[in-house]
């Protein structure tokens, strides 16, 4: 048998030790995410802490709390940001009156499809992650939602059809955006939305395929309008504090699993775009592309709002649109 002595002598003088010791402690955390576990974003997280918990033997342990179980979307940025929670995941846009750069990506016609929402991504990362850091915050990677499309009881052939329509939006940018097209915007999280229209709370929307399969939006809206206005992301975020209380190993095993996750979640949006419309077809929903009128309708509020948000952020938002700008034209 070895005396106390014997060990902590044996420890000292056996270097080769000290990552394992490191990785048998164990760290837990709480990790709010705000959509259903048969969302790609949550199943992509759940990989994601699978990954990590394989990496570290087990010794970094995420408890991931879906489908505003724990803290509700509108609280999850504050709550990272303080501490309360270790680790989150937000949509971006609907924190856009916290700062303008949250909401870049839900401005309509700004960016379409998958290749223009990746360098819009590109170009203001830079400018999201400094004002995430901010707050205490990091941001260990993110993923677009599929691209926005308008659902509704009724058909919206122009923005004459919307006026007065009670439209459920998710962040400042949409709400504006509806304004603008003289609908009135209101606020429901994805998982009241069938609630929402069962009760004429709202009878239109924007958002996206994914959304719509999730909500089974075939029992109360008929028009699926497949506008491809953007694509919105998520992001998973952690707490600056308890970031750096992490053994070495650990935040590396983190950092290794977000830079698989990122692309595997992107690749997802895009296998989830044509599977949940053809989804939504198959359960008796009218899929239609935007009326010209409408397309130049919403093309002219998108222009409206990019200018919009380059006066509220000045230059570094204007070095933003020029830098994406760059990137489609090379």
């Amino acid at each position: 048998m070895f005396d106390r002595r014997q060990i902590l002598a044996g420890m000292a003088g056996a270097t080769t030790l000290a990552a394992p010791t490191v990785l048998r402690a164990q760290t837990a955390w709480d990790m709010p995410v705000p959509y259903t576990d048969g969302t790609y974003h949550t199943q992509n997280v759940r990989w994601w802490v699978e990954e990590i918990a394989k990496a570290t033997g087990g010794s970094m342990k995420i408890q991931v709390h879906s489908n505003n179980s724990l803290i509700r979307l509108p609280e999850i940025l504050r709550a990272v940001s303080t501490g309360q929670v270790a680790a989150g995941e937000i949509l971006i846009s609907q924190f856009g009156n916290e700062d303008p750069f949250y909401e870049l990506d839900s401005i309509p016609f700004l960016a379409q499809g998958l290749d223009q929402a990746t360098k819009l991504y590109e170009a203001s990362k830079a400018a999201l992650q400094a004002s995430l850091q901010k707050r205490g915050i990091r941001m260990l990677y993110s993923v677009a939602w599929p691209s926005q499309a308008f659902y509704s009881k009724t058909p919206i052939n122009s923005a004459a059809d919307m006026r007065g329509m009670k439209f459920r939006t998710v962040s400042p940018i949409t709400s504006r955006m509806a304004e603008l097209l003289g609908a009135v915007p209101t606020a429901v999280q994805a998982s009241e939305v069938p609630q929402a229209f069962a009760t004429n709370i709202v009878t239109g929307m924007i958002t996206s395929g994914a959304t719509g399969v999730q909500s089974r939006a075939w029992e109360f809206a008929s028009q699926f309008v497949n506008l491809r206005a953007s694509m919105p992301k998520n992001a998973v975020l952690v707490n600056e504090r308890a970031w750096l209380r992490l053994p070495e190993p650990v935040r590396q095993a983190m950092l290794a699993a977000s830079a698989q996750a990122e692309p595997r979640g992107w690749k997802l949006a895009a296998e989830v775009e044509i599977a949940s419309v053809e989804e939504l077809r198959k359960n008796g929903m009218t899929i239609v592309d935007p009326t010209p009128q409408l397309l130049t309708e919403v093309k002219a509020v998108g222009a409206k709002l990019t200018e919009e948000w380059i006066g509220k952020t000045g230059d570094a938002g204007k070095a933003v649109i020029e830098n994406f700008n760059s990137r489609i034209r090379a």
